[in-house]
């Protein structure tokens, strides 16, 4: 009897797979939560969309009309003005809502701006605008 209980050469191959299957799940583990981060980002990223329908040159500013045509809330994080970062006034849109986007500006009459909104997700959107003369 005593020598069954010293015999063991059976305990490391199960005490092996033990471990392995241990690594094995969690290694899933952490794939899985990856793919799970990363696909709701890209799934937020990809539902956000908007547009400028409507730019104004007024006096030291120059505002746009922005709506929200995605699937996602939008919040603008920063606007650029011929490649140079402007004070704007804070906007949340919500889905399919919209809104004005002032940026304090000292424009010049019969000028092309090149202005760039670009939201807290990275979407952005890059178009040339002339001021009135």
């Amino acid at each position: 009897m005593r020598r069954v209980l010293w015999d063991r050469r059976g305990i490391t191959p199960v005490l092996s797979n033990i471990l392995l299957m241990a690594i094995a799940v969690a290694g899933m583990s952490i794939a899985i939560t990856a793919t799970y981060v990363i696909t709701t980002n890209l799934r937020e990223t990809m539902g956000e969309r908007f547009i400028i329908e409507d730019v104004w040159f007024k006096d030291g500013e120059i505002a746009m009309y922005l709506r929200n045509t995605g699937k996602m809330p939008i919040k603008v994080a920063a606007v650029y003005v011929n490649h140079t970062a402007q004070s704007f006034t804070s906007l949340q849109l919500d889905v399919d809502s919209h809104g004005w986007l002032s940026v304090a500006y000292s424009w010049i009459s019969d000028s092309s701006y090149q202005i760039r909104v670009v939201t807290s997700r990275g979407t952005q959107i890059v178009d040339y605008y002339r001021s009135p003369a």
